[in-house]
């Protein structure tokens, strides 16, 4: 009596194809076809939990490229689904900005988030973190021409402290000149109390402001936070806001700034993205 199962045979039958011919083609070795799809496989793999298990077919698709694969992003993405990595999802986001008692600065930005060279303009916001103890309040400034994040600080306990700090990074970053620099961020009370406003105005510091309520008159600050939340903050759990703090910092530095794609910066980081300008301006000036 046959000891192979019924199903087997049942299934080589229907497929119209003997079982003699299946145990020869299983034992084959692979073809060139299947060996270059394994490969690509483990390549998409290793871009997509490098990225921390963030990027979709798109970005993954262009690291693909310069790794040197000839490859569609259509494949990619129908090799991903085979796979199972996707991408972030996005989820709703709580605005946590107050009016000012104190009257706003002009919006100077008008929803035009370009900047032609680094430190022309930037961007701040304010975002919560929760942790086990408590909430820890993140502020934000952005380059606008790299969004490369230039610094952050956090205003536990108190909101307000949070503005106050922010220009003190953009110092740091700029070597101790700020002057002319834009500064864009809603009309918060953080950005319109008497800490932030002074030391804007000693440093040369520009007040910018969209208005109260309107996401897009901040676009920038408000991806960013969408991206922190999605990517990282909502993939992690945070004891203390000190721990919190640390690993945020250490997501920023070893990723964020220097290896996540940017659409606006060509899809590089924006380390690279800034370096690549610095570099043909420095050939601009030899020639």
């Amino acid at each position: 009596m046959c000891s192979r199962p019924v199903s087997f045979r049942t299934a080589c039958r229907a497929l119209g194809v003997s079982e003699s011919w299946f145990y020869k083609w299983r034992g084959r070795p692979p073809t060139a076809r299947e060996t270059r799809r394994q490969h690509l496989a483990e390549d998409i793999e290793e871009i997509f939990r490098g990225s921390g298990g963030t990027y979709g077919s798109p970005k993954v698709f262009i690291e693909l490229i310069r790794r040197g694969w000839r490859v569609s992003v259509n494949t990619v993405a129908k090799l991903m689904a085979e796979l199972g990595p996707a991408g972030r999802k996005v989820r709703r986001r709580r605005s946590l900005t107050r009016p000012g008692r104190r009257p706003a600065a002009p919006d100077f930005v008008r929803r035009d988030f370009t900047a032609e060279e680094p430190d022309l303009v930037w961007a701040g916001d304010m975002t919560e973190i929760d942790t086990g103890e408590g909430k820890l309040y993140l502020a934000t400034v952005i380059d606008l021409f790299s969004r490369r994040l230039l610094g952050y600080c956090d205003g536990r306990p108190a909101r307000r402290r949070a503005g106050g700090g922010l220009t003190q990074h953009g110092r740091g970053h700029q070597g101790g000149d700020v002057r002319g620099v834009i500064m864009h961020t809603d009309s918060g009370s953080e950005y319109c109390s008497r800490k932030f406003k002074p030391a804007c105005r000693k440093m040369g510091i520009v007040q910018s402001m969209g208005r109260v309520g309107s996401c897009f008159d901040n676009a920038v600050s408000e991806a960013f936070n969408s991206v922190l939340k999605v990517e990282y903050v909502h993939r992690h759990t945070f004891r203390t806001r000190t721990e919190a703090r640390i690993k945020i910092a250490t997501w920023i530095t070893d990723f964020y700034n220097t290896r996540r794609l940017h659409s606006v910066c060509r899809f590089k980081s924006p380390i690279d993205y800034e370096r690549e300008y610095r570099a043909t301006l420095a050939e601009g000036l030899a020639t």
